[in-house]
């Protein structure tokens, strides 16, 4: 069959269809498609965008970088093009994550292509895996296995089979995929508790270690506040002042305070660890904050920007101890916009730490824990501005994209025991309605003193995504008004609203959200779209994020030392812009890191729960499977080749797999009961199948999430 198809397209002048071909079969087209399929996957003939089929040839080249997945598949952007390449592991052809290669595209409909060269390699000098010895040579198994490569350890330093370690690769042997390296760090054996997440975390250069100059100068970090560190400074340890995390936040970076003034107003305090006092410039604890950048949250493991000396000790604000902070006191009329404000450096004493669960318990259900009955007053007037604060930012255009985030519960041993919805309650968005409305206080005093300064901007969307994104709601069936003359915080507001009652609106919420840019650290201020800001700053985690220590000490330098002389302004000029750049970098890498940890975790979680039955919801699809999100959030992939009824190719303008015979459609926001049929800890990625009934014809769900 397949070679009479072959001789049918390549006698043509011209590309064919498949019905074409079908009709030029003499007899038995009953198996065409298994022949086509056969025929494309061995490069004898490739589909065109318009879904005909050719005599394959390197008539279609370009050049590109790979982006790989840990299921062996990769991806190639091409400069200038919208769409990326599908790569599959058959024709990835030794390339790795990051290499500039040359490719052959296809099949123009799916978007697919070969590699045929590598013009350019891309490899870290560190890298992170599991030793082992071979024939005796010692080896490690990269975690990164999306690095088609081998590298050998020329002295294993201590390492035995079946530790982590991170190599630092040295030298390219003579084959085109082969290292040579030099073990500089032994993470611990691969079964400890821990060392998963610390393996993940070496990967992006974050590590629980700090140099030797960092802890010989915290030997002078002291442990309490004295009377010279309290010289010059407001005195407001008699107020009432607390602060509200989660319960096992040891880290508290923000307390808050609240009044009602005899002219209806509110002032509201919003008083800051001052870090800055004890991490200075020119120091090797700040150069190492600098380098770190922010704190990473890696399911129950912290590993701080700041040492815990610092971070858990004299600059956290823990309860009934004096601590340095920095005092932002804010004038908010009865609609919640601040009319005045005042920042300054002061000494408090927080008079509780509370938790979002017990706050919530207040303010949700009208039950007063123990121990919080002085308070209860002060967190109702405090409910009671954040909802005129949160009404006012809306009628601004202020964007809640309301995503859920997964929480990871582990057990003593750091093993996934169970996966939740994170809460946020009337406590948390309580919280971010006032470090919303200090970080704008103090970006907007800075921006109206026309002094450098490191600003939080999101960019306005591209006009062309959001286009698209509203053809895509089209295809669905969602027809929504919008004005794109103009795009603005409120059209996206908008937009959203038109789509809340939507069976799969947390998915359509997340796609509008990849069609907006980035929220980054910039000097140059160009307010931030998602929160209809036209001047926002990081000010109010300087122990957890290092924009925000550099926002400290530019206060410090422009307001309490009145310091705003040419030299400074230049300085500071030259240095913002290298400090916003990295801190971005340092912010992707968390952010990166901790989803990688996430997805390891899950899969860690889904590894006791193989052949169970879940139904989900599918929230992608491309053109080889779709994933499949459940009620916890935990997402597994359907592979296209599973789909064994039919064969399915991918419909990019409905974003479907379509049966090519039965014409069955998988389309996100379908619901579909799945079977867990794999789930690699090690991968980070879940396998699942769909759900056919078992043997005695059930068709309902075994598990529920």
């Amino acid at each position: 069959m397949e070679e009479k198809v072959l001789d049918i397209i390549k006698s043509s002048d011209k590309a064919l269809t498949y019905e074409e071909i079908f009709s030029k079969l003499e007899s038995g087209g009953e198996n065409l498609t298994d022949a086509l399929i056969k025929l494309e996957q061995d490069l004898k003939i490739r589909v065109t965008n318009k879904g005909k089929y050719e005599i394959f040839s390197d008539k279609v080249m370009k050049t590109g970088t790979l982006v790989t997945n840990a299921r062996g598949f990769g991806f190639v952007v091409v400069e200038g093009e919208d769409k990326d390449y599908y790569i599959s592991a058959d024709h990835i052809n030794g390339a790795i994550n990051g290499d500039v290669v040359v490719i052959s595209v296809i099949n123009e409909q799916r978007h697919e292509a070969i590699i045929r060269s590598i013009r350019e390699r891309n490899l870290n000098d560190l890298l992170v895996g599991e030793f082992y010895v071979k024939e005796g040579k010692n080896f490690i198994k990269l975690d990164d296995d999306k690095l088609n490569i081998i590298v050998e350890i020329k002295d294993p330093n201590g390492a035995v089979e079946g530790h982590k370690v991170v190599v630092k690769v040295e030298n390219k042997i003579s084959k085109s995929n082969y290292y040579e390296g030099i073990i500089i760090r032994i993470l611990g054996h691969k079964n400890d508790p821990g060392v998963d997440i610390l393996s993940i975390a070496a990967k992006y250069q974050i590590t629980d270690l700090y140099p030797e100059e960092v802890l010989e100068e915290l030997e002078a970090v002291p442990e309490e506040v004295s009377e010279k560190d309290m010289k010059g400074r407001k005195d407001l340890r008699d107020w009432t002042i607390f602060t509200i995390d989660g319960d096992d936040t040891k880290d508290i970076d923000d307390a808050i305070s609240i009044e009602k003034l005899d002219n209806g107003h509110y002032k509201l305090g919003v008083h800051i660890a001052d870090v800055s006092y004890y991490v200075k410039e020119g120091t090797a604890l700040g150069d190492e904050a600098y380098n770190r950048g922010t704190s990473v949250y890696l399911a129950d493991t912290v590993i701080p920007m700041l040492p815990h000396t610092l971070s858990n000790g004299i600059c956290s604000l823990n309860p009934n101890v004096d601590r340095l902070a920095i005092s932002c006191l804010m004038e908010l009329d009865d609609k919640g916009k601040v009319v005045d404000s005042d920042i300054f450096e002061s000494i408090i004493r927080s008079k509780k730490q509370m938790t979002y669960k017990c706050v919530n318990k207040i303010l949700e259900e009208d039950i007063v824990p123990e121990g919080y009955e002085p308070f209860k007053e002060n967190l109702l007037l405090m409910k009671e501005l954040s909802s005129k604060i949160r009404k006012s930012k809306v009628a601004k255009g202020y964007i809640d994209f309301e995503i859920d985030e997964p929480k990871i519960i582990v057990d003593d041993k750091g093993v996934a025991i169970d996966i939740q919805k994170r809460i946020r309650g009337t406590g948390e968005k309580l919280i971010e309605d006032f470090m919303i409305a200090a970080n704008e206080t103090v970006a907007s005093t800075i921006a109206f003193m026309d002094l450098p300064f490191i600003y939080r901007i999101h960019g306005q969307p591209n006009e062309e995504k959001i286009q698209n994104f509203l053809k895509f709601l089209n295809v669905l069936g969602y027809k929504v008004n919008a004005n794109l003359n103009n795009i603005t915080p409120k059209t996206v507001q908008n937009i959203l609203d038109q789509l809340k009652d939507k069976k799969e609106y947390s998915i359509l919420s997340m796609l509008m959200l990849r069609s907006m840019q980035k929220a980054v650290y910039d000097p140059n201020n160009i307010g931030h779209f998602g929160l209809a800001s036209k001047y926002y700053t990081h000010f109010t985690s300087p122990i957890r994020r290092f924009p925000d220590l550099t926002v400290h000490r530019l206060l410090r330098t422009y307001l309490f030392k009145n310091n705003i002389s040419n030299e400074t302004v230049r300085y500071y000029e030259n240095e913002l812009p290298r400090i916003a750049k990295h801190s971005s970098e340092r912010e992707r890498a968390s952010v990166d890191c901790e989803r990688d940890v996430d997805d390891m975790k899950m899969a860690e979680y889904m590894q006791g729960h193989i052949g169970e039955v879940y139904e989900g919801m599918i929230n992608t699809v491309t053109n080889y499977g779709f994933y499949v999100e459940l009620p916890n959030l935990v997402e597994g992939m359907v592979k296209i080749d599973s789909l064994d009824d039919d064969y399915y190719f991918f419909e990019e303008n409905s974003f479907s797999l379509i049966g090519r015979r039965h014409k069955k459609r998988y389309m996100l926001g379908d619901k579909v009961k799945v079977v867990v049929q794999d789930a690699s800890k090690e991968k980070g990625q879940i396998d699942f199948v769909i759900y056919k009934g078992d043997k005695n014809g059930n068709k309902q769900p075994k598990s529920e999430v």
